[in-house]
């Protein structure tokens, strides 16, 4: 097999660097001859060398469903995308486990919920319950995580209550609804809700859904966000890692500016 060159990564299908791609999409125009011209003529547009259509057939009157091959020409660099920031070592249970009790010493308190007009709960079940996902326990099954799922349909006003309510140390949204880019309007609303109640610094916040990337998570005021393929002990390795940097910082800070521990000034003269 030839070495490959991570700077220069395109798909693979029948060898290595041939640039096979299988796409499937639906044209709003009648089935017909002209439909797949249409098809062939939009796959060229979109970049694609030799395309060509295996399967169309009519969805209904005026729509025609097509699947395709076309020969991608662009590469990407790979090499460029690996190391700090993109490859995540996740811990396992006991892992995190035993990270959280040395690092924070105390039950981490996790509120969640679907919120908005999302009627959606199979995300936030997934990392919260204890059935959890592919075989691994959502964190109500860490004896680390103290979590209140609150389901789905939930006001952001509501799931802020009872954050504030609990102590939260993190805020866990999920979003599946996303036409018209409801999930953005809802999740932006949120942030600023904390904000406003001057708790932004205290609570982490994380998002998921299938349209939810890291990038917008960040772009939002989140903390991290969640897609698909994301399992409860990603979570629950970003929630312990980042609350026990939140609080070595919070040290670090206090040791800087000469401020003692509270407990060495509730320590008797």
């Amino acid at each position: 097999m030839p070495e490959l060159d991570f700077t220069a990564v395109r798909p693979y299908a029948d060898h290595l660097g041939d640039g096979l791609v299988q796409m499937s999409f639906t044209l709003p125009v009648p089935y017909s001859l002209a439909a797949r011209r249409a098809a062939l003529a939009l796959a060229v547009e979109m970049g694609f060398e030799d395309p060509e259509v295996v399967h169309y057939q009519q969805l209904t009157d005026g729509y025609t469903y097509f699947v395709m091959y076309g020969r991608c020409i662009q590469t990407v660099d790979f090499a460029s995308m690996q190391g700090e920031g993109f490859d995540i070592e996740y811990m396992s249970e006991d892992e995190i486990e035993h990270y959280a009790l040395t690092h924070i010493g105390r039950p981490i308190v996790v509120v969640g919920a679907s919120t908005g007009s999302d009627t959606h709960s199979v995300g936030i079940d997934a990392m919260l319950n204890l059935k959890g996902y592919h075989g691994h326990h959502g964190l109500e099954g860490y004896r680390c995580f103290q979590t209140y799922n609150l389901g789905s349909q939930v006001p952001n006003s509501l799931l802020l209550a009872k954050a504030i309510e609990v102590g939260a140390d993190a805020i866990l949204v999920s979003q599946t609804v996303t036409q018209q880019n409801l999930h953005i309007a809802n999740l932006t609303e949120l942030v600023e809700m904390v904000e406003a109640e001057g708790l932004r610094g205290r609570m982490v916040l994380a998002c998921g859904g299938p349209r939810v990337t890291g990038e917008l998570a960040k772009e939002l005021g989140y903390d991290a966000g969640f897609s698909k393929g994301t399992e409860p002990q990603h979570l629950a390795t970003f929630i312990v890692r980042e609350l026990a940097a939140r609080s070595e910082s919070g040290r670090s800070a206090r040791l800087e500016s000469g401020e003692s521990s509270p407990a060495a000034r509730s320590a008797p003269a």
